[in-house]
């Protein structure tokens, strides 16, 4: 554990600390920045993405409306460009897709390896030189 009763420790998919997703808009399951986890998160919001139209409206048509604000969730609507802890699954839905938006490695828990594939997450990143 990371300090906090219940997350997961604080590393990402290449076993170095955790960074920093979004503070503006302020993500995570916790609402604190970072795409941590732990046994309240079901839905594990470990992918650090970079949101694009297309993907909103692949999520949209998926049944989870991105881009709106849902100011009671604390949730101020996404746009492109936005930074967002997304939920695993749904990124590996997108990919299966085409639609996967782009990932920033350093900042998606190693969790999301539950469900997705390095070399697919590394396909879409943006932070590898």
């Amino acid at each position: 554990m990371d300090g906090e009763i219940g997350r997961e420790a604080s590393v990402n998919v290449l076993g170095e600390p955790l960074e920093s997703c979004s503070a503006a808009p302020l993500t995570g399951f916790y609402r604190d920045g970072c795409c941590n986890t732990g046994p309240d998160d079901r839905g594990l919001h470990t992918v650090c993405a970079v949101m694009t139209d297309a993907f909103l409206a692949f999520s949209q048509k998926r049944g989870n409306d991105l881009s709106t604000p849902r100011p009671e969730f604390r949730f101020p609507g996404l746009r492109e460009g936005d930074r967002w802890c997304l939920c695993a699954a749904r990124w590996q839905e997108a990919f299966a897709s085409g639609a996967a938006p782009r990932v920033v490695l350093r900042a998606t828990h190693r969790r999301t390896l539950e469900v997705c594939r390095l070399e697919d997450l590394k396909a879409h990143a943006i932070d590898l030189s």
